[in-house]
């Protein structure tokens, strides 16, 4: 490892603590402060809502660039900007995985600056570009997880390597791409590689020695998953039945059967759970995934995960998609919400999923309480049972159904989703879930694959393109949406051009802000979605929404940096309309108005 610093620093303001009960102690402290931004998601309860108000909807039409700053890295730029009260900005990059620290009080000046050492090799494994989805912070300590599988921590003061950690093998397809969470002294981190055949697996590593605390698989016997299936719950009761997560899978394939959770994890400090979703099984061909040549489950891959904190043992599960045959990915954020619903308040859990549906669980038992849909146009399943929890598949857009290399055309969403891993904002004053949403389908054909070490196992070609609109939609592939979690209803919706893979952030002033493809930051009233104020970055964002507050005044930061899923073709230099699974072709005109750079721009109110 190599390590650049820059013989300027300013004085840390939050000094570094050992003890094992610190961590938690000083996040909570920090995301209880309105003026920083320590977490990737705002907060524990992945809420991203800021209690600023300084900068509102009768002034937000004033809002200027104060300064930007070039990362040097020309792939996509996902997650954003820590500040944690110390007169600082920390960001990083994509592979090579940069850390910076910048003086915000110096125009962005380099405190200091790492790089890894990593082999290059790791980057062709990368599904879906070489992103990065943000730092996490605790105590002093900065963590990442690297490209190569390697979860490092880094002093805040000064960037000095403290430890670091081996995750994983990317000679084997295993890659790292999430933002760790930071709990009870645990830095908690999953894997990247599903479409190599990975088995995902979420492991906690302690805050002060990087030493192995738990880990918990995606599939596999219950003893490796850590569930217990006469105390773990499903659907609020027992699981039952022992080692679903082999007896779901065809002889061995569950070694090879994907469930990378590599998304977001949330926290309910007062539960002491842990929440996070796994993704896609192994191959997209749903046959290969079959049992007796009848649909399987393929336990417990696309499912969300409550898991102990301390122990990683499951709480309960709770899967979204039983045998998978779109790559619905089940890695979005869980939104920890309280609600109430018949008159009782509930500690609920809300997901704008890439399914196209929106749901809403206990979080104290993974009861499903809604599922509706958010994306009109979203054919795979009529709806979800409610008493069973699971869905209604339409077996004219089953793949399984319709066969291997059969074409099943004008599935809707796409693999990519109906909403990605971008995240998504609550506001406890409306009461709204705000969300980018991607309006896309596709044509899938499911094709036998081998499976070998290292190389790709996906099994199907897939062809995308804009859904079909209603509403002046027609030809538009994104939306930026106010979601009603209890309702199960949209409240308002704006349309794009191109699908919105940034994340999203609400704040006390009445505002939403959110990034689009172009390269566009706007800021929308909160209460209808009419857009007050928009800025064009350097380049398509793809990247998160922060706010922050230094000495008095209120800043917004977002990092732009086109890349990621959406812009593959772009980023990896691909033309071929086939290519990036599908997302070529229906994004090729997106060169059209944007090129790559990784830029920070930092905005404010005149003084």
């Amino acid at each position: 490892m190599s390590t650049i610093k820059h013989c300027l620093t300013v004085v840390a303001a939050v000094a570094l603590v050992s003890g094992a009960a610190q961590a938690n102690e000083n996040l909570l402290e920090l995301q209880d402060n309105s003026e920083l931004w320590a977490l990737q998601l705002g907060n524990y309860a992945g809420n991203r809502h800021s209690r600023l108000d300084q900068i509102d909807r009768d002034n937000v039409q004033d809002l200027r660039a104060t300064w930007q700053f070039s990362t040097g890295v020309l792939r996509g730029h996902e997650g954003g900007p820590l500040y944690v009260g110390d007169g600082r900005l920390y960001i990083h990059t994509p592979f090579p995985n940069r850390v910076f620290a910048l003086d915000i009080e110096d125009e962005g000046r380099i405190v200091w600056m790492y790089e890894p050492d990593q082999d290059p090799r790791v980057v062709p494994i990368m599904c879906c570009d070489t992103v990065n989805r943000g730092l996490a912070y605790a105590d002093g300590r900065l963590f990442l997880a690297q490209a190569d599988n390697t979860v490092i921590a880094l002093s805040a003061e000064d960037g000095e390597l403290l430890w670091s950690a081996k995750n994983g093998d990317h000679t084997r397809g295993e890659s790292m791409t999430m933002s760790p969470l930071v709990v009870n002294n645990k830095v908690i981190v999953g894997n990247s590689g599903g479409e190599f055949g990975v088995r995902g697996h979420i492991t906690a590593y302690n805050a002060e020695t990087g030493e192995q605390e738990w880990r918990g698989y995606s599939t596999g016997p219950d003893s490796e998953v850590l569930l217990d299936p006469e105390t773990t719950l499903m659907m609020g009761e027992p699981v039952g039945e022992a080692d679903l997560g082999v007896s779901t899978w065809p002889e061995g394939e569950w070694e090879i059967g994907g469930g990378a959770p590599w998304g977001w994890v949330t926290y309910d400090p007062e539960l002491n759970l842990i929440y996070y979703g796994s993704g896609n099984p192994g191959t997209w061909n749903p046959a290969q995934r079959a049992v007796d040549g009848e649909p399987a489950d393929n336990k417990w891959s696309i499912t969300v995960f409550a898991r102990d904190a301390d122990t990683g043992m499951a709480k309960w599960v709770y899967q979204k998609v039983p045998f998978d045959e779109w790559d619905y990915d089940g890695v979005n954020e869980n939104q920890l919400i309280d609600v109430e619903m018949n008159g009782e308040e509930r500690k609920g859990l809300a997901i704008i999923d890439r399914t196209g549906f929106g749901f809403l669980l206990d979080r104290e038992t993974g009861e499903l309480l809604v599922a509706e849909k958010f994306a009109p146009e979203t054919n795979w399943a009529t709806h979800y049972d409610m008493d069973t929890g699971r869905p209604v598949v339409d077996p004219d857009y089953s793949t399984f159904t319709q066969g291997t290399d059969v074409n099943t055309t004008d599935i809707c969403p796409t693999a990519m989703g109906a909403k990605n891993m971008q995240p998504s904002s609550y506001s406890p004053d409306t009461g709204l879930i705000y969300a980018g949403i991607n309006r896309i389908c596709m044509n899938y054909e499911p094709h036998e694959v081998e499976y070998t070490s290292g190389q790709p196992y996906v099994g199907a070609t897939l062809t995308m393109m804009p859904a079909p609109g209603d509403n002046g939609m027609e030809g538009r592939m994104g939306s930026f949406m106010a979601w009603d979690p209890v309702a199960g209803e949209v409240v308002w919706e704006v349309e794009e051009r191109f699908a919105v893979w940034s994340g999203a952030l609400t704040t006390a002033g009445n505002l939403a802000f959110y990034g689009t493809l172009e390269g566009y930051v706007k800021a929308v009233d909160i209460e209808n979605g009419d857009e007050l104020w928009r800025f064009k970055t350097p380049s398509g964002i793809i990247g998160n929404v922060n706010t922050f507050q230094h000495n008095g005044k209120q800043y917004i930061a977002v990092l732009s940096g086109v890349g990621g899923w959406a812009g593959i073709g772009l980023a990896a230099g691909l033309t071929d309309p086939e290519e990036g699974l599908g997302a070529v072709g229906v994004f090729s005109a997106l060169e059209d108005y944007t090129k790559l750079g990784g830029v920070l721009t930092v905005f404010a109110l005149p003084d």
